[in-house]
């Protein structure tokens, strides 16, 4: 499988997508939010395309099914998926949150939440597991990883200043 990525100015980023069995497919994900994904007809990739457009919760719920956390084959069940009632959720930091200067340590979010931090996407850099030095910073994109009560306080702790 080959992914090709591509920064649209102004909308948002393309994923162009071919797989194994020579399927492709493109996703364009908005600034906004949505996201559109095309398939084209290998036998005529010009004339056969075939669209769906989601809202972002449409896209967060496709993506937990395409990444197995609805079902998982037989064939994965030897892997270990210790996420049961596991969500992932992201949420950009706005100008006017409480956390913004401040570290994920000076937070003591893990303590105080049970979330875990797992990245932090600015402008220019993505920082995957981040750890207690990394600074919130306005714009950036959170990803929170905990059962709903520890990411809803995460991002309370974190927007507001308080759980």
């Amino acid at each position: 499988m080959s992914i090709k990525e591509t920064e649209l100015p102004g909308i948002g980023k393309k994923f162009q997508i071919e797989t194994r069995s020579g399927d492709k497919m493109v996703i364009v994900v908005h600034d906004d939010g949505r996201r559109e994904i095309y398939h084209f007809d290998s036998n005529d990739p010009e004339e056969s395309i075939s669209m769906v457009t989601l809202d972002d919760t449409e896209a967060r719920r496709v993506a937990g099914i395409l990444g197995g956390m609805a079902y998982e084959p037989k064939a994965l069940e030897t892997v270990e998926m210790a996420l049961d009632d596991m969500v992932f959720e992201w949420y950009k930091v706005e100008r006017d949150a409480q956390a913004i200067g401040k570290t994920i340590g000076d937070l003591d979010i893990r303590k105080k939440t049970g979330a875990a931090i797992i990245a932090i996407i600015k402008k220019d850099e993505k920082v995957l597991n981040p750890g207690p030095e990394e600074i919130i910073t306005p714009g950036a994109t959170i990803v929170v990883l905990g059962d709903r009560k520890q990411v809803k306080a995460c991002k309370e702790l974190i927007l507001h200043g308080g759980i």
